[in-house]
């Protein structure tokens, strides 16, 4: 017998249909003896359904408020799963993030978790009951209740692993594992039985949206067996394990996966001073605003002036224009150049550790198809280029064919 958390995103219980199909599957789980606890998602489209509720009423939501509103998807779902596992004839119960208690920080809409009491969980368990828990929602130290941010049910259902120390979470979601790169981008993409969490650490923060990142770093820090799997295939089969890396990985493939992120935007502020501290100036109130940069790079300086360039998401877009304007006027800098039209592409692989020449090969290939690389970011397991939005498909497929993905195992 083990104990199993399994996590159901917004498409997998969608529908009254789909949440007893759902039901039926846990159901097959706990008849094996297994103790469950199941994090399941809000509807799907319900979240954004709240989100633009709240936006007709106010153009800049309260976050608390808002946090208010979007956490009552969870809680609708968690009571209909729970009513169609007991429809299964099986004893459950349902817990708000609030009533576990999963207690996170005071930042609304973006809240981390600080830790869980998993007493009323393990009480449950022992009194036969299946757990069924809200993702993406918590509670903070004054009793507010707090959302972990978009796709936080999946470090919800991570977390909560960890504080039960669970044999295996289990990531029920649309696909039935992590692929090479999305298949909707590239037909030939192929489905990884195996993938570490440095590389899915690395997927996930360059634009994979299998996983939400955080989940990843939970599951990598507290050493939680995750597993993605189908909740729409009767058969799951195996999914993808996400592993601690082994020495036997580094006999795989040189890279795992091309990752890609459409959610990007260029930001530069031209003819900043050559001087210390001029990045703190600029990157210091973009920070303190919870806008999250991403590739950073200064040019050569010349004539005491030198250009700063940064990405950021697109959604972030307008602030952080505004914002560089303003340290601009205070720099005396020329101005503040701005690009909401580029994408990210990413290599991904713990093999190019010890494969020289992927950075060449990519660079060739790319320009193969005469697409211009606007910006480069490496670490020791990923190498990451921007181009303009409309060559990214282009720049995945021909990526995807250069280092041999589409090969069989």
């Amino acid at each position: 017998m083990a104990l199993i958390v399994q996590k159901f995103g917004g498409t997998s219980v969608g529908t009254t249909e789909r949440i007893k199909h759902v039901a039926r599957r846990i159901a097959r789980w706990k008849a094996l003896g297994h103790d469950i606890v199941v994090v399941p998602s809000a509807m799907s489209g319900e979240t954004n359904r709240l989100i633009a509720l709240a936006r007709e009423i106010s153009a800049s939501p309260d976050p608390r408020e808002l946090d208010v509103i979007a956490s009552t998807g969870e809680q609708v779902t968690i009571g209909l799963l729970t009513m169609a596992l007991q429809e299964e004839g099986l004893k459950a119960r349902s817990y708000t993030g609030a009533q576990v208690q999963v207690l996170t920080d005071s930042i609304f809409t973006k809240a981390r978790i600080l830790r869980i009491d998993d007493r009323k969980i393990r009480k449950s368990l022992a009194e036969g009951c299946i757990v069924v828990v809200a993702g993406f929602q918590g509670a903070d130290s004054d009793g507010n209740i707090t959302t972990l941010g978009r796709g936080g049910s999946d470090t919800s259902a991570v977390a909560l692993a960890a504080a039960l120390k669970a044999d295996e979470c289990q990531i029920y979601t649309d696909v039935d594992g992590i692929y090479t790169t999305d298949p909707r981008v590239v037909a030939e993409a192929r489905k990884l039985d195996t993938i570490t969490f440095e590389e899915m650490l690395e997927m996930s923060s360059l634009g994979s949206k299998v996983l939400q990142i955080r989940s990843v770093e939970f599951a990598g820090k507290y050493k939680v067996k995750l597993r993605v799997l189908s909740s729409f295939q009767d058969d799951e089969g195996e999914g993808t394990l996400i592993t601690i890396e082994d020495t036997e990985k580094m006999e795989e493939p040189i890279i795992s996966g091309i990752a890609f992120n459409r959610d990007e935007a260029k930001l530069t502020v031209v003819g900043v001073p050559d001087l210390p501290g001029t990045a703190y100036g600029i990157l210091g109130p973009v920070a303190e605003a919870n806008i999250d940069v991403d590739m950073i790079i200064q040019n050569a300086g010349r004539d005491g002036t030198a250009d700063f360039s940064f990405t950021v998401n697109r959604a972030d877009f307008t602030r952080a224009t505004r914002i560089l304007e303003s340290i601009a006027n205070q720099m005396k800098a020329r101005g503040v150049i701005g690009d909401n039209k580029i994408c990210k592409v990413s290599v991904v692989g713990v093999g190019m550790r010890s494969h020289p020449g992927v950075a060449s090969l990519m660079f060739s290939a790319l320009a193969s198809e005469n697409i211009n690389i606007r910006m480069i970011s490496t670490s020791e397991i990923k190498i990451s280029v921007v181009v303009e939005e409309k060559y990214l498909e282009l720049a995945v497929r021909v990526l995807h064919k250069a280092f041999g993905l589409e090969q069989a195992d």
